[in-house]
């Protein structure tokens, strides 16, 4: 049985490009009753309004995490929640750390006591690569929000919230990912622009990022911070298999930028397990709640979940057929 079948889903964040790829997963895959779109861009509402015909099944809240009493009403009659909003940009959280911080760990924290006053079921927090080994605000906040929502199941005991946190890299074609950029130089016959030819990162498509979220909610039972297997590329390789014949400039490195990623740390290594070919499951450090970490296998002692070590390289035929199916007219 699908666990979202007759049940009611926020997603915070829920007009961006995950957002509204779990939108239309959860409309297509389930028989889920509502969900509820909360983000504060009434622009970005009214044209995924527009894209999903007004299907009825919809909610439209406009709102900020950092207002938790807009939370607590959003959240009346909500089983599961999604948290993708997050301010995002590096360079702009290096320049603007409180804002940041306002919305990445304050409106977490909002986010965490209203699910449990409102007695959500399950909550996932989705993450990114940079909070592993943090060198930037953003990735210091996303660390951050990712212990607060793993230490929240301390808290919710008895009132039956559990949380979880969902870790990945870079999504394939998402608003601010460099495979638009580059298709859009290349266009107009301009050189592409890498920070650093060295530079490797994970990669995930958009299909396989909602699923992967959707999968954990299945699974979870609320402490773990799970991680998706996937592949890795140098930037500058992207860049040639893209557009072969430009010509390639390197930039510098822009501030709190790494030239290559991390999703699991050599610390974390200890209580990291691999649950199947697909994910990799991080434990709780700290379980004062009732706890059965999942079954599976120990990664080997000194492991590095890494974008220049990874040892799954993404190929040049999948780049081609994404471009292929989301660029070409």
């Amino acid at each position: 049985m699908n666990k979202f079948d007759n049940a009611s889903v926020l997603i915070t964040g829920g007009t961006g490009s995950i957002g509204t790829k779990l939108i239309n997963d959860l409309l297509e895959s389930s028989k889920v009753k509502k969900i509820a779109i909360y983000s504060r861009d009434e622009l970005k509402q009214q044209a995924l309004r527009v894209k999903f015909r007004n299907d009825p099944r919809l909610r439209w809240f406009l709102g900020d995490i950092r207002d938790s009493q807009r939370l607590i009403r959003a959240l009346h009659g909500i089983d599961f929640v999604i948290h993708a909003a997050a301010l995002k940009q590096v360079d702009s959280g290096e320049y603007n750390p409180m804002e940041f911080i306002k919305t990445n760990v304050i409106g977490s924290q909002n986010l965490i006591e209203s699910c449990i006053d409102a007695g959500v079921k399950q909550v996932i927090a989705l993450s990114t690569d940079k909070a592993s080994s943090p060198i930037n605000l953003y990735g210091a906040t996303k660390l951050t929000a990712d212990k607060l929502f793993i230490a929240a199941n301390n808290y919710s005991q008895g009132y039956g919230t559990s949380f979880a946190v969902v870790r990945y890299g870079n999504v394939m074609g998402s608003r601010g990912s460099v495979i638009p950029l580059f298709m859009k130089l290349k266009d107009q016959g301009q050189p592409l622009p890498i920070t650093d030819l060295r530079m490797t990162r994970f990669w995930i498509t958009i299909s396989k990022a909602s699923r992967f979220i959707l999968d954990s909610f299945q699974i979870m039972k609320g402490g773990e911070l799970y991680v998706p297997k996937i592949p890795s590329l140098k930037i500058l390789d992207l860049a040639k298999i893209i557009s072969p014949n430009s010509k390639i400039t390197e930039i510098g490195i822009r501030p709190g930028e790494k030239i290559h990623e991390e999703m699991i740390s050599i610390e974390d290594g200890p209580r990291t397990r691999l649950l199947d070919s697909s994910r990799y499951v991080i434990l709780p450090i700290i379980t004062e709640w009732e706890y059965t970490p999942p079954i599976g296998e120990k990664v080997p002692e000194g492991f590095v979940y890494n974008s220049n070590t990874n040892s799954e390289r993404l190929k040049e035929d999948d780049i081609r057929l994404f471009i292929a199916n989301n660029f070409n007219d």
